[in-house]
């Protein structure tokens, strides 16, 4: 699978081109729409069901230099208000604030980011280490570990600085009971 296949299929989720148009139109700095939820329309529409089928969440990210609550909070509501008659639940954050937090929440260090790209590339899973935002009248796709997990239905450790096998273990066990075609590679 090449980057414009896994766009085609991650855009029939019309829940994503929705959010995605709605960064653009914020015009939030370095705002992705991120991981799960294009990863799993792409397995949704593999494996025939729904595209909408499992997803939990739909995560977004840009970075603001801005490292307030307030800046951040007000982000998420104007974000909420302009995409509650999608009905689904949107996350979004500010990644120049997320060494704020972690490390009280998941008791790992997180070093300060530099980009959302960054962010990215410290997801749990490499399958899932990939973003889309709209340029222009196009779209461009981050995925440094490209896209051969996706379409062979792989999940993948991504042995980080913040990695946590159990966490790994509780998010590999949950998709596997959506996605039973899954391969999951053992965390070592």
């Amino acid at each position: 699978m090449n980057r414009d296949e896994f766009l085609a299929l991650a855009l029939r989720n019309p829940v994503n081109v929705a959010i995605i148009d709605e960064l653009a139109r914020l015009d939030l700095p370095d705002a992705w729409l991120v991981s799960g939820c294009l990863v799993q329309t792409v397995w949704n529409v593999l494996t025939g069901r729904a595209v909408d089928h499992g997803i939990a969440d739909y995560d977004a990210f840009y970075f603001d230099p801005d490292t307030s609550w307030e800046a951040e909070d007000s982000v998420i509501r104007k974000l909420h208000e302009q995409l509650a008659h999608l009905g689904v639940k949107v996350e979004i954050r500010n990644q120049a604030r997320v060494h704020l937090w972690y490390p009280d929440k998941h008791g790992l260090p997180y070093p300060p980011l530099r980009s959302s790209r960054e962010g990215i590339d410290r997801f749990l899973t490499q399958n899932t280490q990939v973003g889309v935002m709209r340029t222009g009248d196009g779209y461009e796709v981050y995925a440094p570990h490209g896209f051969d997990d996706v379409a062979g239905l792989i999940v993948r450790p991504n042995p980080g600085p913040n990695f946590s096998a159990a966490n790994y273990a509780l998010k590999a066990a949950r998709w596997k009971a959506l996605w039973p075609e899954l391969t999951v590679i053992a965390a070592e």
